[in-house]
């Protein structure tokens, strides 16, 4: 309503200023007013409120939209949705329909970058929808946007700053500039997270926190309080003259009171090398005992440097360390992205000599390991307590020199049975097995096979009567078939439908898991056609690659579809979420 001065004490001029500021007062500022003039006794007050037409709708709904690959963004909006003093629904990109993104009104969108700048499997679609020329009018929406990526990665954050781009240019308003977080992105989102609460709230303008505002902590182990889980068992899955290590591992969750589900990753915050740390040592002018600050508390360099990154190299590295060193600040953008392929820490501490940083200063520059997700080898309900993984070991030459998997090596060569490793659960709704008597079809090569292994005990507890139909690949049959026994015997039981393998090297022709499914062209799409839901687990860059062009030649082949119709076809398995990856 409007003050008037005919009904009101108020002079025409006062009832002119109140009408002039009541539609710029916060819900806040208009209680405290009627408070005040309610106990100042105030004769004839008028209930003071904003003109309807003009009054800041409470109605606007908060959609946290997470476009998510590994579940950190998932699980981050989840933790913020529960710490904020509004409500606000926590929707994933995948269960989105890109039409309905315009019926959204104030959106913080958590955005993932997968790989070399693409956007999360479960986000294609709407991000095709907002960059296409069907693109919606949005100047309705206001947004926010939180971006997580990995530095070591040429197009760092990318995909939050498209979303980012893109939603500025359909007309909706930006209530706080972007963050691009990295790995370690805890503290900084949070702080972000806080700062957009209270944006979205009342649109005032909000100062930086002087300390980071830390989320709700849920009770449960997780990746900030891993869980220190006792290692049971620890040996190699291939025979004897094979060129690969890969190693399967039971860990003791019995006291965590961790659970997950088939398709959910294990994630291990490993430590660097002793040797390797030493090695760095050597080439730095340093004996490791100095006292430094690294991670809130006091250390030797020494100890500080085994929970650093220092086998990668990253833009955001050399940016640091060039103001320590002359030959570093030297070298030109272009020569520095080659440089940094294939090196670490030593290498570069070597070559870029002189420098002048303290040993703080170089704590400072450096980041923490990041955290090492594993797909889980297990069904909870068939071994409870207890989760497995299978990890292959990385080994391999650059440089003139030899180079090891931190967390890998670390697994292999000192995870002895009795010694623990400190784990959480990475939650991963985007792999997921269907309804129980839903036909499924799994592709994987080398350690890509692991999920399925958990999908295989998990349907086997839960006498799923759905078909299921396994692609392997590796190199020799006699050396790398893993779990050769076990897929054996549910074949053997009924429970494995169909498998297919492709040993790559045991012939002069290599063959790999794509060329098997191209020689199955006609089963595999009737399979498609009755229901069944695929899965891809392994290598993003070539065998994931591989497998859709061979499943798009597929289509086209027994439908007689174009080959813009067979991906259409695709995207369509990919929005019913029958078609999944665990691609890395």
């Amino acid at each position: 309503m409007q003050v008037s001065a005919q009904n009101s004490p108020f002079t025409e001029k006062q009832a002119g200023l109140l009408n002039e500021l009541l539609p710029e007062l916060t819900e806040a500022q208009v209680q405290w007013l009627a408070g005040f003039t309610a106990a100042a006794g105030a004769a004839g007050t008028a209930v003071l409120e904003r003109p309807a037409s003009e009054t800041k709708t409470e109605s606007r709904s908060l959609t946290i939209l997470t476009a998510s690959q590994t579940g950190n963004g998932a699980a981050l909006a989840e933790e913020a949705a529960g710490a904020f003093g509004l409500e606000a629904s926590v929707v994933a990109a995948g269960d989105l329909k890109p039409k309905k993104f315009s019926s959204l009104e104030d959106v913080i969108l958590i955005a993932s970058t997968h790989g070399e700048g693409d956007p999360p499997d479960e986000a294609l679609d709407l991000y095709d929808y907002l960059f296409s020329k069907k693109a919606p009018d949005l100047s309705h929406m206001r947004f926010a946007v939180l971006a997580l990526g990995d530095s070591s990665y040429e197009h760092f954050c990318q995909t939050g700053k498209d979303f980012d781009g893109i939603l500025e240019k359909l007309g909706a308003e930006r209530v706080l500039e972007r963050i691009d977080c990295d790995v370690d992105y805890e503290e900084p989102a949070a702080t972000w997270l806080k700062q957009a609460e209270q944006q979205f709230a009342d649109g005032e303008p909000v100062l930086p926190a002087s300390e980071p505002t830390a989320l709700q902590e849920k009770a449960v182990y997780s990746k900030k309080h891993p869980f220190p889980a006792e290692i049971v068992t620890n040996f190699s899955l291939n025979g004897r003259g094979s060129a690969k290590e890969t190693r399967h591992i039971e860990l003791d969750l019995e006291a965590s009171g961790l659970t997950y589900e088939p398709g959910d990753s294990l994630g291990i915050l490993p430590v660097n090398d002793q040797v390797l740390v030493e090695e760095l040592l050597g080439v730095l002018d340093f004996n490791g005992q100095e006292t430094v600050l690294s991670g809130k508390e006091e250390k030797t360099l020494a100890k500080a440097l085994e929970q650093l990154e220092i086998t990668v190299l990253t833009k955001p590295l050399l940016e640091k360390l060039a103001v320590y060193s002359d030959q570093l600040a030297a070298l030109e953008e272009a020569d520095r992205k080659s440089y940094m392929e294939g090196r670490d820490l030593v290498d570069l501490i070597q070559d870029k000599a002189p420098w002048t940083f303290t040993a703080q200063q170089l704590v400072d520059s450096l980041r923490p390991i990041p955290p090492r997700l594993y797909s889980i080898a297990s069904s909870l309900s068939a071994n409870p307590g207890e989760v497995h993984l299978t990890i292959g070991a990385v080994r391999y030459e650059s440089h003139g020199r030899e180079r090891n998997g931190v967390c890998s090596i670390q697994c292999a060569e000192r995870g002895e049975p009795g010694s623990s490793l400190p784990v959480f659960v990475q939650s991963n709704k985007s792999f997921k097995l269907p309804a129980d008597e839903k036909p499924i079809i799994m592709i994987g090569a080398g350690t890509g096979v692991a999920p399925y292994r958990s999908f295989m005990e998990e349907r086997e507890e839960r006498e799923a009567e759905g078909d299921n139909w396994l692609f392997f690949g590796d190199q020799h049959f006699t050396t790398d078939f893993l779990y050769q026994t076990e897929w054996q015997g549910w074949y053997k039981d009924g429970l494995l439908t169909r498998i297919d393998t492709a040993f790559s090297r045991d012939q002069d022709e290599k063959i790999y898991v794509q060329h098997r499914i191209l020689e199955q062209s006609k089963s595999v799409f009737e399979w498609l056609e009755r229901g069944a839901f695929l899965y891809v687990c392994g290598d993003k860059d070539r065998m994931a690659g591989d497998v859709h062009e061979a499943l798009r030649t597929v289509i086209v082949k027994e439908s007689g579809r174009s080959e813009e119709e067979a991906e259409a076809y695709l995207k369509e398995l990919r929005s019913e979420k029958r078609y999944q990856r665990d691609v890395y």
